[in-house]
């Protein structure tokens, strides 16, 4: 380790500084894929947020900031994928239905800290009664018979909604990172995706990883959260949609087996993004394959839509 108070000069347009400083990050997970056939909405990817005392998700508290205290180290960002939307693969009236894909993880890791994990969104619920799978948020529960949505992991996101078996088959949406995806305890609407949280961090406040909304099939379909997550699909002909890229929300649930191909499937979730943000002073400038940084007040930020690397 270099001593503290030693700083080391030439790094990229920046200067890397040995004493200690500290790096806040928000890391979102890849949101989870819709279900198909009565389909449920994706979750949401896991949040995770040390930034200004907000929130990270699941009404968890902010996170502890890293601290930075050794010049060169490499800290390697990854990103996560969406999970895939399932597919109906067979005719009117049959069962072939698929369950919504689980998102996948995205971590900070470098040597010497504990790798910082968001959980990849629970894939959406799917055919007569599959229950959502669990995740960062927890995907939502078919919708034909009774079903129930899938956990969020603690800290990071909420459980997805759950389906009674009401006669018109509404379904459960994604949970997201602010709220629990909406229930379907009546006949005329299928659940609506839970609510993301919203972040200052890059300067300005947006909210990310929405759930995905339950698809409908003689019942209205669920709407997205607010924060990326997809709408769910409709057997009257109207396409769902997926999970906003580098948002982590869950994408939306596909409808029943006839009408057209694009609203039997389910829809795929939005890829996970992770933010560093560390004061200007202290910035080396060394990174791969970040957006171009921007500097809010005395700080500089770093924004992560696919995997790369920071040298602190």
């Amino acid at each position: 380790m270099t001593p503290f108070g030693y700083r080391v000069l030439g790094f990229g347009s920046g200067s890397s500084a040995a004493e200690p400083y500290t790096m806040d990050y928000l890391v979102i997970a890849g949101g989870g894929g819709g279900g198909s056939r009565f389909g449920g909405g994706g979750g949401a990817g896991g949040y995770r947020n040390t930034y200004n005392s907000e929130t990270s998700g699941g009404g968890g508290s902010s996170e502890t900031a890293l601290t930075v205290s050794t010049a060169g180290l490499v800290y390697t960002i990854t990103i996560g994928a969406g999970g895939a939307g399932a597919v109906t693969t067979g005719g009117v009236g049959t069962s072939g239905a698929g369950q919504g894909g689980d998102g996948v993880d995205s971590s900070i890791a470098a040597t010497g800290i504990t790798t910082i994990t968001s959980t990849g969104g629970g894939g959406g619920g799917a055919g007569d009664s599959e229950d959502g799978s669990s995740g960062g948020s927890g995907g939502g529960g078919a919708g034909r018979f009774s079903s129930s949505g899938g956990a969020g992991t603690s800290n990071q996101g909420y459980k997805g909604g759950d389906a009674t078996g009401q006669a018109n088959y509404p379904a459960g949406g994604g949970g997201g990172a602010g709220a629990v995806g909406q229930d379907r305890t009546n006949e005329a609407d299928s659940g609506a995706g839970g609510a993301g949280v919203a972040s200052a961090i890059t300067g300005s406040s947006v909210t990310r990883a929405g759930g995905g909304g339950a698809a409908g099939v003689w019942t209205n379909a669920g709407a997205g959260g607010a924060g990326g997550g997809g709408t769910g699909g409709y057997a009257g002909h109207v396409a769902g949609t997926a999970g906003t890229a580098n948002t982590g929300g869950g994408g939306g649930g596909g409808s029943y087996d006839s009408g057209t191909a694009l609203n039997k499937v389910g829809h795929a979730g939005g890829s996970g993004v992770v933010i560093l943000r560390m004061p200007t002073a202290n910035y080396t400038g060394t990174y791969t394959n970040a957006e171009t940084p921007v500097v809010d007040g005395t700080d500089t930020i770093l924004i992560f839509n696919t995997s790369g690397t920071y040298t602190g």
